[in-house]
């Protein structure tokens, strides 16, 4: 019976559509949560609600990170969870699947397996981890660098917005800090559902990708100081442009990550130009770059050439060229048994599966300093997320829910080694 089990697909479909109702981006399927705004909040609190329904323990750290664990009638308390889920706080300009998959596919293998009447050895926990996305406080995956002890609550409180806000103070304001102690309880394992976000799986007809590993990640805000003047009466070669300068290290980006081919690649996402006139030079320019590879050798090869360039061009351009680190994450690798262990588990299902590096980071890769991780992608319609048209069909999200539940279901039935 246990090996035949299947998730209730229209259930998940459901969930997956009642929360993208919440920060509902008009006329377009898709959901704005920014971390810890309202609609953050609100989705917070729907989630918890079924986890309550669900009979779920539910735990909130100093950060806001919410974990629900499940207890069947013969689990172990004693022992260790095995623990799934990701983030439901999203771009400004998001999809409905990005996170919220990962999560809402742990509560319904914990319904599964509660209406099942199956109790597994040890107790299962589903956790949504704060500013996954970094797109309001910087880091990206901060709520689960915090549950990891990879940076101090403290810390973590007194990050300062896009908007001005501090981080603390947004979590007190939405009611989500908690009590429970930072680092959190070590998992038995962590495994984490979620779309591609790329093209591959799609491209290639394959149903699940075995997540063997994530990128490194650096992130660089540059804030050039020039100085205005007349666009029309100040020679070019006494102008201190910062625009000119922004838009020569966004061409240097893109190639470098050419030049240095692979797997680098390199973006130039967010550009902000004052004073922001038609007939002004600009005066100061404030950009940020994103710089990834699975090497991190290559990735630190990419990171020195943008240093050297900036050096160079703040001389030629007389401009001044300040740099910030925003977040930076070493490539990680992931659990090869556990990866085993999605790959068989999706052959035994019929689901054709392949072994592929996340070109995203994810909360698994913060897991992985703590305990044994892996990865589950379903493929993403034209490799499309981040975007309100990101798209995974009910079929495909049963596959990976499926997966996730005979993975998650092997690893709570083990006596912890």
């Amino acid at each position: 019976m246990v090996d035949t089990l299947q998730i209730n697909s229209g259930r998940l479909w459901g969930r997956i559509d009642e929360l993208a109702q919440v920060g509902a981006i008009a006329d377009t399927g898709g959901c704005s949560r920014l971390a810890l705004t309202d609609e953050d909040r609100d989705g917070r609190n729907l989630v918890l609600t079924w986890m309550e329904d669900l009979g779920m323990e539910i735990a909130i750290d100093g950060v806001g990170n919410v974990v629900g664990t499940w207890f069947g009638d013969d689990t172990d308390r004693s022992l260790p969870s095995v623990m799934t889920g990701s983030h439901i706080d999203t771009v400004r300009t998001g999809g409905r699947f990005d996170g919220n998959l990962g999560v809402l596919a742990g509560l319904e293998v914990v319904e599964t397996l509660a209406e099942n009447e199956i109790s597994p050895l040890h107790p299962i926990a589903v956790g949504f981890f704060t500013g996954e996305e970094g797109a309001r406080f910087a880091p990206d995956m901060l709520g689960s660098l915090v549950y990891v002890g990879g940076m101090s609550l403290e810390s973590a409180l007194d990050i300062e917005g896009i908007d001005g806000k501090r981080l603390g103070d947004e979590l007190e304001r939405i009611g989500f800090r908690g009590v429970t102690p930072c680092p959190g309880p070590i998992p038995k394992a962590f495994i984490e559902l979620h779309i591609e976000q790329g093209p591959i799986l799609e491209a290639a007809n394959t149903s699940i990708g075995a997540v063997d590993s994530v990128q490194g990640i650096s992130w660089t805000e540059l804030a050039i100081e020039g100085q205005s003047n007349h666009a029309g009466t100040t020679p070019m070669h006494m102008r201190h442009d910062a625009g000119f300068a922004a838009a020569q290290i966004a061409a240097f980006v893109r190639q470098v990550a050419l030049e240095i081919g692979g797997n680098q690649v390199g973006t130039v996402g967010k550009v902000d130009l004052h004073p922001n006139l038609v007939n002004v030079v600009a005066s100061r320019a404030v950009m940020t770059v994103d710089l990834r590879n699975t090497d991190e050798a290559l990735l630190q090869k990419a990171e020195s050439r943008l240093r050297e360039f900036c050096v160079a061009l703040s001389e030629s351009e007389n401009v001044e060229i300040k740099s910030k680190v925003l977040a930076r994450f070493e490539p990680v690798s992931f659990s090869d048994e556990l990866v085993d262990s999605v790959v068989k588990v999706s052959k035994s299902l019929g689901l054709s599966v392949q072994q592929m590096t996340s070109g995203a980071g994810h909360d698994a890769q913060m897991f992985a300093r703590i305990c044994p991780t892996a990865m589950i992608f379903v493929p993403s319609k034209d490799g499309l997320s981040h975007n309100p048209a990101e798209y995974t069909s009910q079929g495909q999200i049963n596959d990976g829910a499926n997966v996730l539940l005979q993975v998650l279901l092997q690893l709570a039935k083990e006596q912890s080694g």
